[in-house]
């Protein structure tokens, strides 16, 4: 598994990480999915404090407790529960931020997170205030380095011009284009990394796509979708529908790692064995834009 600095950190992260959103609640499989993977040479485990209200950290932290250094690992924050209100609240306080760092590292059973991202973010939030929390957490050793996961570019901006992040976590497929627009020729300008999640659009850039296909996706129909799929199985090269589609947002320099979900030791094989396939050649790359859209972001601009 080939490894890439992420922006200006000291952190070589695998080109392909473990999405561990999807790896359930069940611990003996959520833990061989995680020691799986560790053992196929991905060392890049994303995790977040709200994914099943803190059980999918705990999980992680079960699965790497004696392999902690052989893991970078990455978890968020910036939601939390209110008693007595339903459902999630943002809350991007220094104060907030603080007191649930502590609560991660408890359930993750370490003393450190390797990358402690911003789990959303608006222009309405205490964004300095936000970036001091995050920079007192790095000074007292809390965090190794902090980023940001959005997909709003006025948010970006802010974040690339005010603070230290060292990467940006933003939705990248074939299907998904919207960060060639503005955010990766901004984030390349300044030494940060994009850390791509979703890059086959929810499975439905894999052989079986065509059965997660039955509604509009980006502006694209179904129709459109089904034969996007029949044109870019022609244009594989002898790699998967699932290989080309995680080979695309690695092809550019920009991207430091991408994050396919995996729920079953199927998925999570099929993902890394990506990584060993060729990259797709300046040639392949025109010919993939050239079929798919070139989407653009309408809000938060």
């Amino acid at each position: 598994m080939k490894t890439r600095k992420l922006g200006c950190s000291e952190l070589e992260v695998s080109e392909i990480a473990l999405g561990c959103m999807s790896l359930g609640t069940e611990p003996q499989q959520a833990v061989s999915i995680v020691h799986e993977a560790l053992d196929l040479g991905i060392n890049f485990l994303d995790t977040a404090d709200l994914y099943d209200d803190g059980r999918n950290e705990e999980l992680v932290g079960q699965a790497i407790r004696h392999r902690r250094g052989d893991v970078i690992l990455s978890t968020k924050v910036g939601n939390r529960r209110i008693p007595g209100k339903e459902g999630w609240s943002w809350d991007p306080s220094k104060a907030y931020i603080k007191t649930a760092v502590k609560d991660s590292l408890r359930r993750l059973q370490t003393d450190y997170i390797d990358l402690y991202q911003l789990h959303g973010g608006t222009l309405e939030d205490p964004i300095d205030e936000t970036i001091e929390a995050f920079e007192e957490l790095q000074r007292e050793g809390l965090i190794r380095y902090y980023g940001i996961s959005s997909i709003r570019p006025n948010v970006i901006r802010e974040y690339v011009n005010r603070s230290n992040i060292v990467s940006v976590m933003s939705q990248y497929s074939i299907l998904d284009r919207r960060p060639e627009e503005s955010v990766l020729p901004l984030l390349k300008a300044s030494s940060i990394s994009l850390i791509a999640r979703g890059p086959l659009a929810g499975g439905r850039l894999t052989d079986q796509g065509q059965h997660k296909i039955d509604k509009e996706y980006l502006g694209y129909s179904p129709e459109a979708l089904l034969a996007l799929l029949d044109e870019l199985k022609l244009q594989t090269g002898g790699r998967t529908l699932a290989q080309t589609a995680l080979q695309y947002p690695l092809a550019d320099p920009g991207v430091a790692v991408i994050i396919p979900g995996a729920s079953s030791m199927q998925q999570l094989r099929q993902n890394a064995a990506a990584a060993a396939v060729a990259p797709l050649s300046p040639g392949e790359q025109e010919i993939i834009r050239s079929l798919s859209m070139a989407n653009r972001y309408t809000q938060h601009v």
